[in-house]
């Protein structure tokens, strides 16, 4: 039997875009099931959405391994990918404060200094950020209601730096995701 590869899917606290995101990966987590194992790694701030969205079980009982922050440093994410214990680090959804961190070079948090880790070791990463273009936009709140919320141009600014740096890639919507792991794991 082929040892399966890992990948690292860390969920911040961005509330848009998380419910048809894990829809996608347990999609994905079907397809690629005898290749890859999808190990999740929750910041502080993702737990509580992930809670608020409820959708903490159906991570759990989904996915090969689930770990939530203690600090930056633990679990010991950034080191392992940093060691290629990791095909790529999938950061989805990642909040403004998420992108904006890796962009500036602030890792004081698990997924943030996972991210800067990996792109220091050449680790692909791919980045799913809730602000990806200037304006109005409306997301869905766990009740159902939608939320209008505006993106301002800082937020963008941040978005198209981390597109600048070597081996990060932005994901603009969660169904691309799929064509990340096809690209990595062809049949």
């Amino acid at each position: 039997m082929v040892k399966k590869k890992k990948i690292a899917w860390g969920i911040t606290g961005a509330g848009d875009k998380i419910l048809e995101t894990m829809k996608v990966m347990e999609k994905i987590r079907l397809e690629f099931e005898d290749q890859v194992d999808i190990e999740v790694f929750i910041s502080k701030s993702g737990d509580q959405v992930v809670k608020y969205y409820g959708i903490s079980n159906d991570i759990e009982s989904n996915f090969d391994r689930v770990w939530v922050e203690i600090n930056a440093n633990a679990p010991f994410l950034a080191g392992n990918i940093q060691l290629g214990k990791y095909e790529f680090m999938l950061v989805a959804p990642a909040t403004s404060n998420t992108v904006a961190k890796i962009a500036m070079r602030m890792g004081d948090t698990l997924i943030s200094n996972a991210a800067i880790m990996g792109q220091k070791a050449d680790v692909p990463i791919y980045i799913l950020p809730s602000d990806v273009e200037e304006g109005v936009t409306i997301t869905q709140l766990p009740d159902g209601k939608d939320l209008k919320i505006t993106i301002r141009k800082e937020d963008v600014e941040h978005v198209e730096k981390l597109a600048k740096m070597y081996e990060t890639y932005i994901i603009k919507d969660p169904h691309e995701l799929v064509g990340v792991f096809r690209k990595h794991f062809p049949e």
